[in-house]
């Protein structure tokens, strides 16, 4: 299977490494890697292309409308950003980090 890379995403894990603001630092808490389109507040949780919920953001299982495609590369579109959802509630990687942090 071929994953689609994102450089956004791979600058935010890079930002985020040493805090609760990537996966495999926050999952002990029940963070699942989830999407929200800031226009229209819709949330998604990263999936792989079938369906299955990823331990990780991947944009493989988004809405087609949520992504830029431009040959080579796809990206996601300014208005979506990453984050987490935590028993129905949605954090961006700021507040996941700042979450962490405070229950540590």
């Amino acid at each position: 299977m071929s994953l689609i890379q994102s450089k956004r995403l791979e600058i935010e894990n890079d930002r985020y490494a040493a805090t609760g603001g990537i996966s495999q630092n926050n999952a002990s808490k029940r963070f699942i890697p989830a999407f929200k389109n800031t226009q229209t507040g819709e949330v998604a949780l990263s999936r792989y292309a079938n369906g299955e919920t990823a331990p990780f953001h991947l944009m493989e299982g988004l809405p087609e409308t949520w992504l830029i495609k431009e040959a080579p590369t796809t990206d996601l579109k300014a208005c979506i950003i990453s984050g987490f959802v935590r028993f129905g509630e949605f954090f961006d990687r700021q507040e996941a980090a700042d979450f962490m942090e405070q229950t540590s």
